[in-house]
């Protein structure tokens, strides 16, 4: 043994034996898919699931898209259907914005703000989407709304972005929402 390892407390060198032992093992080749699974002591606990609403209360989304986008299964059915029309971007800037303004720390405001910006703001906002190429994910907002929202993050604040949420949200409640009303999704979930 080396004069180093001998100078090393008897339970440091029964330690060390240990983990080059565990080290060892996972270096070899194993014989099947099975030598992968490593056992956790705990499961991770899994968010609780949306909880399907009555068709009673499904039937208030038609009249509020406030109501809709409270309601964790409303929002994630109205994104799955945007999704699927290729049209997400308006749901997923307001669900950012939302996350934005509960944030505290003004270094991550800073932060979220120019992740917000970047993704849904600027021009030619791209986002990686599930295919291979970029999706632009830019948000239809006019010229005045987004010169007031490059201006108001100068210094991130929670409002940073209430002008420009405010008029997706406007645009999503007349564009988006009665798509999604005559969709056979939500016809399924007023029945």
């Amino acid at each position: 043994m080396c004069k180093g390892l001998a100078a090393l407390p008897h339970t440091c060198l029964e330690r060390a034996k240990e983990i080059k032992t565990k080290l060892g093992t996972l270096l070899q080749k194993p014989d099947s898919a099975i030598d992968f699974i490593i056992p956790y002591p705990e499961k991770p606990e899994k968010p609780p699931k949306a909880q399907k609403p009555s068709p009673e209360e499904a039937l208030q989304w038609r009249d509020s898209l406030e109501k809709l986008l409270q309601s964790p299964y409303g929002l994630a059915s109205f994104r799955s259907f945007l999704c699927s029309e290729f049209s997400e971007e308006n749901v997923e800037f307001w669900v950012a914005c939302e996350d934005y303004k509960k944030t505290k720390s003004p270094l991550k405001m800073a932060e979220k703000a120019k992740k917000i910006y970047e993704e849904f703001i600027q021009t030619e906002a791209p986002k990686e989407g599930p295919q291979p190429s970029p999706i632009p994910l830019q948000v239809n907002i006019d010229h005045f709304t987004k010169a007031v929202t490059v201006k108001n993050l100068v210094e991130p604040s929670p409002t940073s972005f209430d002008m420009a949420q405010k008029r997706i949200f406007a645009l999503m409640e007349k564009d988006s929402l009665p798509r999604f009303v005559r969709s056979e999704f939500y016809q399924e979930l007023i029945k």
